[in-house]
This record gives structure tokens, C-alpha cells and sequence, in this order.
């Protein structure tokens, strides 16, 4: 019996080492350098509506690593294109910036090649709150959808009431792939390659609402993508 207590204790204690011999905890920042496309058409009873949009992205960011999982803190800025139009009003096209704050959860699972250089798959979740967005059409004033007061035209729900700033938040699935150059040292250069799918957001889901009660729409369908390569490129320290 003595001898069974002595293995068991024997085998928890090499597990625990081992595990904690893989397990680490690190920390770190950097930039990122990305592009966002949308496409989406909303289609019903002889009504057609398309949005498109192309944003060059850059971002700093701040991350917390625990081997397994990745955690991502980070503000980002863009300047796109825009066009939207329905098939019985003219288009509206222009530029845009918008300034975004996002928060990442990313699971991971390292591989080793040698001493120095490791490499993960990743994927996980991001959700990314509006804080600055302003549209200049290329016939038109400038406006700023921050305020609460966007085009009357186009930024307006099934009530005719402005959207609020929040209706731009967005929710994402990221996957993709990193890998870390280990310095001598605790320090480390990572790089990540990830490609972001975006949900629709409460602005484009209020399109379809606003299809029904203006145009007596029965059932719109909303079909498209928004999606995002990006590279993120960091410095981290693991403790």
C-alpha cells in the first residue's frame, strides 16, 4: 500500500514538473498593419441594396501570454472607401477614418523547431468597440457618426432615429499562426498572421428592419463577408 502512495505521489510530481516545465507566462506589445474588405448585398422583392468598403488598418497592442492562451488589448485606426447604394436611390460613395478599441482572446498550441524558434496555430475571438467615426462622401459634407448624428439618409433605423456609435461595434473570429524568435535571454520577437471573419453588425441586422417597414420587405436576406488579413509584430518578456 505504502509502495502504491509512493508511485502515485512519484507520478503527480514528474506530471506537475513537466507540465510546468511547457508553461509559461509572458507579456509584451507591438504594431499591427492590416485590411479590412466588406461586401454585403440586401436583397428582397425586387429591392437591392450593396455595401462595400476597403480600410488599411494599423494598430499598437499590448498582450498577455500563457502558453496555451493569448490575450490582446489593443487601439486601432483606419482609413477606407466606402460605396453604398439601393437600387431605387443614388449611390453614396466616399472616404472614411474610424478609431476602434479591441480586446482578443486567442487560443494557441506551440510546436517547437529548435532552441530558438517556436510556432503556433491560433484562433479565437475579438470584439472591437467603436469610438471615433466620421464618412465624407465625395458630393457631400463631412459627418461624424461619434455624436450620434450620421447621414439622415442612410444612418437612420426603421424609427428614423440615429444610431448610436455602439451600433458600429463589432464582434470577430480570428484564426491563423505565429511564431516566436527567442532572443538570449527572456526576451522574444513574435509575429502573428491572423484573418479575422466579422459578424454582422447592429447597424447592417437594422438594415433588414428597416427593408421590412419601408418597403414592406417579408423576408430581406443580408449575404456577404467582411473579413481582415492582418500581421502583428511584437517584443515580449517572459517571466
Amino acid at each position: 500500500m505504502k509502495k502504491c502512495l509512493f508511485i502515485l505521489v512519484l507520478g503527480i510530481s514528474l506530471s506537475g514538473t513537466v507540465f510546468s516545465a511547457d508553461f509559461s507566462l509572458s507579456a509584451g506589445g507591438g504594431g499591427l498593419l492590416g485590411y479590412t474588405f466588406t461586401r454585403y448585398t440586401l436583397e428582397g422583392e425586387g429591392i437591392k441594396s450593396d455595401q462595400s468598403m476597403n480600410r488599411i488598418n494599423y494598430a499598437g497592442f499590448l498582450f498577455f501570454d500563457a502558453t496555451y492562451a493569448e490575450f490582446s488589448v489593443l487601439i486601432q485606426g483606419g482609413r477606407n472607401s466606402y460605396m453604398e447604394k439601393m437600387s431605387i436611390t443614388p449611390a453614396e460613395e466616399g472616404k472614411g477614418k474610424e478609431t476602434s478599441l479591441g480586446f482578443s482572446l486567442l487560443g494557441k498550441y506551440p510546436f517547437s523547431i529548435n532552441e530558438q524558434i517556436s510556432w503556433f496555430p491560433m484562433l479565437g475571438v475579438e470584439y472591437q468597440i467603436a469610438l471615433k467615426q466620421r464618412r465624407k462622401p465625395d458630393d457631400g459634407v463631412e459627418y461624424n457618426r461619434s455624436n450620434g448624428k450620421g447621414n439622415s439618409a442612410t444612418d437612420v433605423d426603421k424609427n428614423g432615429n440615429s444610431y448610436p456609435l455602439s451600433a458600429f461595434n463589432s464582434f470577430w473570429i480570428d484564426v491563423g499562426a505565429g511564431l516566436d524568435y527567442n532572443f538570449t535571454g527572456s526576451l522574444f520577437l513574435r509575429t502573428e498572421l491572423l484573418f479575422g471573419f466579422r459578424l454582422p453588425t447592429s447597424y447592417e441586422m437594422g438594415a433588414l428592419e428597416m427593408a421590412k417597414k419601408s418597403f414592406n420587405i417579408d423576408n430581406p436576406k443580408l449575404r456577404g463577408l467582411t473579413g481582415s488579413p492582418n500581421i502583428k509584430i511584437g517584443i515580449g518578456y517572459r517571466f
